[in-house]
């Protein structure tokens, strides 16, 4: 889009010695109504009162993808490298996560969590993890078999760390309070529109059309100009940001991560929540068994490749994502240093026996009959030219614009801080 006749914004609104700026719509645009996009908005308006603020989101309402589709985990900070975003964002992520949850009177309890070793060749990385997160200031104690049966009856395994300050919620009522309390503020929430193109002028701003999810784009439909946007697009981040005319350093792969529910017959097999010790090779913590704020029994998620951005079953496929994914030479490169993990992975996704002996290693009396099929969720999992998994939160800058290309778990326990690391990288440029 470019032009005065397409994009509203008038060439020579920026020149110098002009005493009055073009016609805004809005101060800051931000693209997507997850927990990320949502908690930035909220923190712009509380950091700018009469900041006008408008959210663009493509479907119907606020948090239907990543945000609404995980386990409610309220994550600890406990796996991440001291120093890092998501050390620093988790830690005071999960503190004001549950503040703000007794705050707005959203349910959430803290749980605490164990971390399980069932081989002996795990209990020097279940050292390290614990030593990990006593670095980044969590509240950390070493079990053993013994006292890790007081806590979970029914989990096998030879050690655990028990780790205090992990909770539970539910990360849809909280997206669904940041989007009421942002409107409050005087933030305007547009569903149904979806970005199909960006214009940007550096001595300007923005000006993004929109159009209606599934609409043939025939070049119409409203536009926004904006001075300034800030990119929460998850899945399609790496999109949005290269409609703006820039270039992210990431790429987006989607990992659908597949779910059971354990029978309510046999929920009482786990109180709380139990995870396997991670391999630090990967930024996935591997099969575990989590008692969600509904009271269920979550198990998993195993991460296969998603054949669609929004692929949350096998029989989804999209041709234009898997050829996008195909040319990018990340993937191949993902795909040949860690195909046997992902062979495994793709093993329990097809066969309930596979999930199930997964399982079994923490919590040996489950069988295949106890597994029920739960709602599956979608990584956008941002990956480096050279197959480098991004193992951090990652943010970028361009003229106008700030993008957020990498923020999976613990995005959702991090989102109130992440909302405000944003917010200030926006506030500079404007």
């Amino acid at each position: 889009m470019s032009g005065e006749a397409r994009s509203g914004v008038p060439a020579s609104a920026g020149a110098p010695g002009r005493r009055h700026s073009p016609a805004y719509d809005a101060d800051v645009l931000v693209v997507g109504a997850g927990i990320v996009g949502l908690a930035t908005a909220y923190a712009l308006t509380r950091a700018r009162p009469g900041l006008r603020v408008t959210v663009l989101e493509k479907e119907a309402g606020p948090a239907l993808h990543q945000t609404g589709r995980n386990s409610g985990v309220i994550h600890s900070g406990v796996y991440y490298r001291p120093g890092s975003l998501k050390a620093r964002f988790a830690v005071r992520g999960a503190r004001e996560m549950v503040e703000f949850c007794a705050e707005r009177g959203i349910p959430h309890e803290v749980t605490g969590k164990l971390v399980v070793a069932t081989d002996r060749t795990e209990l020097p990385r279940l050292h390290a993890l614990a030593q990990r997160g006593r670095e980044n200031g969590i509240p950390v104690r070493e079990l053993g078999p013994a006292q890790m049966r007081e806590r979970e009856p029914h989990i096998t395994g030879l050690a655990a760390i028990e780790v205090a300050s992990t909770g539970i919620c539910d990360f849809g009522a909280v997206a669904g309070e940041l989007a009421r309390s942002a409107e409050a503020a005087g933030a305007r929430l547009r569903y149904g529109a979806e970005v199909r193109e960006i214009d940007r002028r550096e001595s300007v701003g923005v000006a993004v059309r929109t159009a209606s999810p599934g609409q043939k784009d025939d070049g119409t439909g409203p536009v926004l100009r904006a001075r300034a946007l800030v990119n929460c697009a998850g899945l399609g981040c790496d999109r949005i940001a290269a409609l703006a005319g820039d270039e992210p350093s990431a790429r987006i792969v989607p990992f659908r991560g597949e779910y059971y529910h354990l029978r309510e017959e046999r929920a009482e097999l786990v109180r709380g929540l139990v995870y396997p010790v991670p391999d630090p090779a990967f930024p996935f913590l591997g099969v575990h068994l989590t008692r969600g704020i509904d009271g269920r029994v979550h198990l998993g998620p195993n991460a296969v490749p998603a054949l669609a951005r929004e692929g949350y079953d096998r029989r989804t496929v999209s041709a234009s994502d898997l050829v996008e994914s195909l040319r990018r030479p990340g993937a191949w490169q993902l795909a040949r240093r860690h195909w046997r993990y992902g062979a495994g992975e793709l093993r329990r996704s097809l066969s309930r026996r596979a999930f199930t002996e997964a399982v079994r290693r923490l919590l040996p009396e489950v069988t295949e009959a106890d597994l029920r099929p739960a709602p599956a969720g979608v990584r956008a999992q941002a990956v480096l030219r050279d197959g480098t998994l991004v193992d951090d939160f990652l943010i970028e800058e361009g003229p106008h614009t700030v993008h957020v290309l990498n923020a999976p778990s613990p995005a959702a326990t991090a989102s109130l801080p992440i909302g405000r690391a944003v917010a200030e990288r926006v506030l500079a440029q404007l």
